[in-house]
């Protein structure tokens, strides 16, 4: 199976990446998966070209491929102002709308204090569950005090494996398309 993380860390060292190093590791040891590691400080530039020309370059259409062809996803964002980072959403808002339909992801964020740790269910799960992602029920907020306290890693294991449950659920399941959408002018052309 093909497990793709997605990093929105900025900094390096990065706490967010090492939580999603964190996560793959334990899924890794869950079951046998390919991992690739997407870090979008990396493709920031072609992210913002592809908003103003309408294509991805090299390097964002390889990600964005890796995204669309996983079994399995774990994103991770760092908190800013209450929600993710502008980069995490926008790596998100470029992608085919339909390219997570079904798919299992984890979600993970990253913050200086646990009162942001909501972030992942006001933010994060609404932005999946539109993409019509596959959610697993633990999500895993990393706050600074956590890094070497107790609960954090336990927490990460149970995340580990309700993805693995997920992923080997969903392989080989078939994908059902959505509903088609009839554009308005067409249904307004068609009464008259």
């Amino acid at each position: 199976m093909k497990l793709v993380v997605v990093s929105a860390g900025l900094s390096v060292p990065s706490s967010t990446r090492l939580l999603a190093d964190r996560l793959a590791a334990a899924v890794d040891r869950k079951t046998d998966v390919d991992i690739q590691v997407v870090e979008l400080r990396e493709l920031a530039v072609e992210i913002a070209h592809h908003f103003t020309n309408g294509f991805p370059g090299r390097k964002l259409a390889d990600a964005l491929d890796a995204v669309t062809g996983a079994d399995g996803l774990i994103v991770v964002t760092p908190v800013f102002s209450a929600s993710y980072s502008g980069l995490f959403k926008s790596f998100f808002d470029v992608l085919e709308k339909d390219a997570l339909v079904g798919k299992p992801v984890l979600v993970g964020a990253t913050g200086g204090s646990a009162r942001h740790s909501l972030v992942l269910e006001h933010a994060m799960r609404p932005l999946f569950a539109y993409l019509r992602a596959v959610v697993v029920p633990t999500a895993v907020y990393a706050a600074s005090e956590d890094w070497g306290a107790q609960g954090l890693a336990e927490r990460i294991e149970r995340a580990a494996g309700e993805l693995v449950g997920a992923m080997s659920g969903a392989a080989g399941s078939v994908r059902v398309a959505g509903p088609v959408v009839v554009p308005f002018a067409e249904r307004l052309a068609a009464l008259q």
